[in-house]
């Protein structure tokens, strides 16, 4: 049962970042990006980080996406709004999509890719068993990865000003 589960959740957090990125309508990418969430929170809970799957739900399809609606009504984008994406920026962006996935399955297939410890298993399940859901992944984050976290809460701070200077200018 618990695999089919995760079968189903996988596939509708696919399905809704599918759904995000085809829609022309920003408030129903938004909500499938909402869909998107969800499901992770529940792919969260079928792997025991109940912590995790609380924080997902609360932050990114609370708060986060209360931010991004204020952004888009902000910034009018209503049913008429249409991004000028030319033709070959789908082309690049369709190969390099296409080489990226491609990158990133030859080295979790490969033997020099995989992440295994030395009992033969992965090394996340080890983590998790040696601490918990959270500690597995905070004592990495704040230890190994301090300077990209740091980093990418200054990237998260740019986006914020730039959208409220993009949205006072059409006020």
């Amino acid at each position: 049962m618990s695999d089919l589960l995760w079968w189903v959740f996988a596939s509708l957090a696919i399905g809704g970042g599918l759904g995000m990125v085809t829609r022309k309508n920003p408030i129903a990418s938004l909500l499938f990006l909402v869909l998107t969430f969800f499901s992770l929170a529940a792919l969260y809970v079928l792997l025991g980080a109940h912590f995790i799957a609380a924080i997902q739900v609360i932050v990114y399809a609370g708060a986060i996406m209360v931010l991004f609606l204020f952004v888009i009504m902000l910034l009018n984008l209503g049913h008429d709004y249409r991004p000028d994406v030319r033709g070959g920026a789908w082309i690049v962006a369709g190969f390099a999509t296409a080489g990226l996935t491609g990158w990133l399955l030859t080295r979790v297939l490969t033997t020099e890719g995989a992440v295994v410890a030395q009992g033969g298993e992965l090394e996340i399940a080890a983590a998790v068993r040696e601490w918990n859901a959270v500690g597995a992944i905070a004592l990495p984050l704040f230890r190994d990865y301090l300077v990209p976290f740091e980093l990418t809460s200054v990237l998260l701070l740019v986006a914020i000003i730039g959208a409220v200077l993009l949205a006072k200018r059409r006020v």
